[in-house]
């Protein structure tokens, strides 16, 4: 069977570029080109083209791998995406990408495609580790490898900050104007994340830098929404079927995605709006919504999947006591938000048990489960802070906490920024029965939680009971 391109013939129920990609012009750089971006914003930017068509082209950036970029041109920059449900299947084949980088091997051409006043947007999905926040202040966390690299050679940067500061530097000592910077990662305002890292950064180098990137940049925050599983060998050979032709960048996703975006662009943007997405004013109830009623409860169920033995977040949800659970964190989760414009909470929380439930997406527990340092804070932590705040007991979040624990107990090996004293704090719990040695890893855990001694005899409680079922 051919490999996809250009010039392949498809099936006429595959979705395919409704506009002149030989015309597109880049207009977008994509730092982080893995299966999130090429499922969700390389999909809305494609259907964007096809609604009002313009210099939008994505170059898509991968900062570790060079294999995907050599597929990526194997196939004339072409990919599919498959949604599936459990009634229905669709696939598409994406256009908008007409480039790929590898940042490790070809630096210096990104370094000066990001110098370039066509590209008007610089995005990126890089996971929360790749950013370099110090735990405790939030800033600019200089002992990061990748921070501290960039600090030491700034105009040959590694990492994405690093990058994006010698970017704008190229930018500004050209007279012309910054991009817009575009986090798609699941972060708390991540706009202003994004802002305060590399305003911090451009500072150390450069206070005029600094001052022009405050006063002309633009870090829109956005919330981001789709799931998407890693690709296998049975994806591909499904894609293969349906289209007629090999794509090794194939990937199935569910039907569901979402996308709100505060309408802050310095040089213009795509039109989104076309595909579904939501400009607003202010992101942070739609983000605060995601992180605490979508991510958190997906991370509980990762936590109870690996201590269970449950290789998916479809085997989680099919157990009654688990679904029964999940339910009561999305609720829980509710009850600390501020109302979201537009949206019923009961009616969100129904969709989301439905599609964690979706029989046809093969979402690994392990997946998700990694990098729970940098995930729970937001996710869950915070959550219950509000929770007792509130009057209430934080008690489903202080089981969720548990399960983190159960499955540090359990893990032979860690994939976290933190994999060390997470492990070393394991085996002291392992030890003594006693979580406390989890709650003593210094900025992981916010004060007024290590301050309720009621919430954190329940996550021990919690702990016991979670490790007593497991050795059933």
């Amino acid at each position: 069977m051919k490999r996809l391109s250009a010039s392949s013939s498809f099936p006429l129920n595959v979705v395919t570029p409704n506009y002149d990609r030989a015309s597109l012009k880049a207009g977008i750089v994509h730092l982080g080109f893995g299966a999130f971006h090429r499922a969700h914003q390389a999909v809305y930017t494609d259907a964007a083209l096809e609604a009002d068509f313009g210099d939008w082209g994505i170059v898509g950036v991968s900062l570790r791998s060079s294999d995907m970029i050599r597929d990526l041109k194997a196939q004339d920059h072409l990919f599919s995406v498959t949604g599936r449900g459990a009634d229905a299947t669709e696939i598409r084949v994406v256009g908008s990408v007409i480039g790929g980088l590898s940042a490790r091997e070809q630096r210096e051409d990104l370094l000066a495609l990001l110098a370039d006043p066509a590209i008007r947007i610089v995005s990126m999905t890089v996971t929360e580790k790749a950013y370099g926040i110090d735990p405790v202040t939030g800033g600019l966390d200089p002992g990061h490898p990748a921070v501290a690299e960039d600090l030491a050679n700034p105009r040959q940067p590694a990492g994405v900050i690093g990058v994006i500061v010698e970017g704008l530097a190229r930018r500004h000592a050209a007279g012309a104007l910054p991009f817009t910077v575009l986090c798609c990662d699941n972060l708390p305002t991540n706009g202003g994340v994004v802002r305060r890292l590399v305003t911090e950064m451009a500072t150390i180098r450069d206070l005029a830098l600094a001052d022009w990137i405050r006063e002309y940049g633009a870090f829109p925050s956005t919330m981001v929404d789709r799931i998407v599983p890693a690709a296998t060998s049975a994806t591909r050979q499904r894609a293969a079927e349906l289209l007629g032709a090999d794509d090794a960048l194939a990937l199935d996703t569910e039907p569901f995605m979402q996308w709100v975006i505060e309408d802050h662009f310095v040089s213009g943007r795509p039109a989104w709006e076309a595909a579904g997405a939501l400009f607003v004013n202010a992101v942070e109830p739609y983000e605060k919504m995601k992180l605490r009623m979508l991510n958190g409860a997906h991370s509980m169920i990762a936590y109870l999947g690996q201590v269970r033995g449950l290789e998916y977040v479809r085997d989680v949800m099919a157990i009654p006591d688990c679904r029964a659970v999940v339910e009561r964190y999305m609720r829980a989760a509710a009850l600390t938000l501020d109302p979201v414009p537009g949206i019923d909470l009961d009616a969100y929380r129904e969709q989301l048990l439905a599609r964690f439930a979706n029989p046809t997406i093969a979402h690994k527990t392990r997946q998700i489960a990694m990098d729970g340092s940098q995930k729970l804070p937001q996710r869950t932590f915070f959550s219950a802070v509000d929770d007792l705040v509130a009057g209430r007991d934080g008690g489903i979040f202080a089981y969720a906490t548990a399960a983190w624990i159960a499955f540090l107990l359990r893990a032979t090996a860690l994939d976290d920024p933190r994999r060390d004293e997470l492990a070393d704090a394991a085996a002291k719990v392992a030890e003594s029965g006693n979580p406390r040695f989890v709650f003593a890893i210094p900025g992981l855990f916010p004060q007024p939680l290590l301050e309720d001694e009621a919430w954190l005899n329940r996550v021990a409680q919690d702990l016991q009971e979670i490790v007593r079922t497991d050795n059933r």
